[in-house]
């Protein structure tokens, strides 16, 4: 395997001024770096990565830690942060710890003492005073999910997406709106029904809820959530799914009552994906965007990264806007 006095020998120069045009940390002059970066293409050197990022203190990598990739609106998001890592010279290192709390103290724990320079965390919730020790050593962003005021985060307006969920169900002539939704300790579900018993009470609708389990939130969760609320409420009229996934359910779920969708029950997503559209009723949601999302979540721990000791960036908190795409599930 060559080495960088190899490629010094080969392009007739010193070790150091090969050092300085691979890293770029110096000028060289143009002839001579056209030298050294032949030489490298006819060695095949590879620098070691590992080594030259201790010696700069950091290796230009960054974790993120989510608890879904398929299907999920976590795939756009961390698209988008590895989008911008990789635009700015970064890595990523990608955890999917499937929402499990055992699994994510695990793993944050192994990038705590593992080669990454800063974190983007998209939590459980039950491991945040690991985060938090985190954040002491590293800069961490939180993403989607926001559970600690004192590290910065890119969310969602998640209240004012159930808020606007009830009232656009309303314009539409619905008037028994039920909601599907999750754990009440996950911030995004909290808000969305914050904001879904908002409007349920400004427009003196009645709140029909169905049970909602700590730990299931898919497309069988929906299924299941929206033959509850059918079998319990005969005039039910429109079902406000937390996710696309508990919205197909739902959809599935009246297609194997007898009912249809939207003659019989309007059916509207509260986190779209893109899929959404490709359904065979397509689903009417409201789109996070995703990507931009990722990008911005990956520009803050970067900046963050990058800084010194003495001008490291404030807490941010951002929160994205989300649009309604209203199609053939709730016309």
């Amino acid at each position: 395997m060559a080495t960088l006095k190899d490629v010094a020998a080969l392009a007739h120069c010193d070790v150091s001024t090969v050092s300085r045009a691979l890293n770029n940390t110096s000028y060289v002059h143009p002839e001579t770096k056209a030298r050294i970066m032949a030489a490298v293409k006819e060695l095949s050197y590879k620098p070691n990565v590992i080594a030259r990022g201790l010696r700069r203190g950091r290796l230009n990598t960054i974790a993120v830690v989510i608890p879904k990739l398929s299907f999920s609106i976590f795939s756009e998001v961390a698209s988008g942060i590895e989008d911008e890592a990789r635009r700015r010279g970064f890595a990523t290192i990608i955890v999917n710890t499937g929402n499990d709390k055992m699994v994510e103290k695990e793993n944050l724990n192994r990038l705590r003492n593992g080669f990454v320079d800063g974190m983007i965390v998209a939590g459980t919730g039950q491991n945040t005073r690991i985060i938090r020790d985190i954040a002491v050593e590293m800069p961490v962003v939180q993403v989607i999910r926001r559970y600690d005021l004192k590290m910065s985060s890119v969310v969602v307006d998640y209240t004012n997406i159930g808020y606007q969920s009830v009232r656009f169900l309303y314009k539409q002539g619905c008037r028994k709106i039920g909601l599907i939704n999750g754990s009440e300790k996950i911030p995004p579900y909290a808000d969305r029904y914050r904001g879904y018993k908002q409007a349920i009470k400004e427009l003196d609708l009645p709140e029909i809820t169905a049970e909602r389990d700590s730990k299931l939130r898919g497309m069988k969760y929906g299924y299941d959530c929206s033959v509850k609320l059918i079998d319990e409420n005969m005039e039910l009229d429109a079902i406000l799914a937390a996710t696309d996934a508990q919205g197909m359910g739902a959809i599935r779920a009246l297609k194997d009552n007898g009912l249809h969708t939207p003659q019989d029950v309007r059916v509207l997503s509260m986190t779209g994906h893109r899929v959404g559209d490709m359904l065979e009723t397509s689903l009417t949601s409201v789109e996070l965007p995703g990507f931009e999302i990722g990008q911005k979540a990956a520009a803050m721990v970067i900046e963050a990264i990058e800084s010194d000791d003495k001008h490291k960036p404030a807490v941010q908190h951002l929160a994205f806007s989300a649009t309604l795409i209203e199609r053939e599930s709730t016309k």
